[in-house]
């Protein structure tokens, strides 16, 4: 299958998969497996970062200008952050993230759920071109860690929609109207990147920086909620699990 070929099926099955999976576990979960979700989404991007991505892009770049890029990059997020773009935060309790935010929202964030999550959308798809402009595996791996936190993030958007107003086919259809922005910004990214081979190293680094300041700065702080014994190995456990797939699909991929 072509590298074009495999971005095309890549974003839109990610996409739809993630919404989907997303639904359904909404529906279906409770706020503490839920929170299951994101243990295992905190392994998967940590692992795709330092065990798949970064080494690609040191190999390809220079390692002082790549570790500038990956801090360049988490500084960037978290600026745009702050500027509501990135996470959909809009104020100091962030809901995008609080699978437990109260039952009514009185409309003020659905709008800005589904911005915030199409941006969000439109720059994995870049990624994941970028990733697989440098290689196959590198391309499966990268898409796999942004399904795993993407469902995690969908199942807190879907969420928000419904408490903002929306009925339960409109809030799925608004999001798979949105996920549509991963494939528009992976074949923008192929044709832009495909003459423009110098730019990919940087382009992983920023994806490395963005997995690691989700996990970090977004998903990490969440865990810590919850301090007994048991959830702390039961996190620790699924962090490991996560770091492990990456680990395994990798040494399959790479066979």
């Amino acid at each position: 299958m072509s590298t074009l070929a495999w971005i095309i099926t890549v974003s839109l099955a990610g996409g739809i998969l993630s919404v989907a999976a997303a639904a359904a576990l909404g529906a279906a979960m409770g706020a503490q497996r839920i929170n299951v979700l994101i243990s295992y989404a905190i392994g998967a991007l940590l692992g795709a970062a330092f065990l798949e991505i970064l080494p690609h892009a040191f190999e390809h770049g220079d390692t002082r200008r790549m570790a500038a890029t990956v801090l360049f990059g988490i500084m960037v997020f978290f600026v745009l952050e702050k500027l509501v773009l990135w996470r959909h935060c809009h104020h100091d309790h962030c809901e995008a993230h609080d699978a437990q935010a109260p039952a009514h929202d009185h409309g003020r964030s659905g709008l800005l759920i589904l911005v915030g999550d199409t941006f969000h959308n439109f720059v994995d798809g870049i990624l994941i071109a970028a990733a697989f402009l440098q290689s196959t595996e590198l391309g499966i791996v990268t898409a796999l860690a942004i399904i795993a936190h993407e469902i995690p993030q969908e199942v807190g958007d879907y969420l928000i929609l419904l408490h903002s107003g929306y009925s339960r086919m409109k809030a799925l259809a608004f999001n798979l109207l949105s996920s549509l922005a991963t494939l528009v910004g992976a074949l923008l990214a192929y044709f832009a990147l495909s003459g423009m081979e110098e730019w990919i190293p940087t382009l992983l680094g920023l994806a490395a920086a963005s997995m690691i300041y989700v996990a970090v700065a977004d998903l990490i702080p969440g865990l810590h909620k919850r301090t007994d014994l048991k959830a702390t190995i039961q996190q620790v456990l699924l962090i490991s699990l996560g770091i492990a797939s990456i680990a395994v699909v990798q040494a399959l991929v790479g066979e």
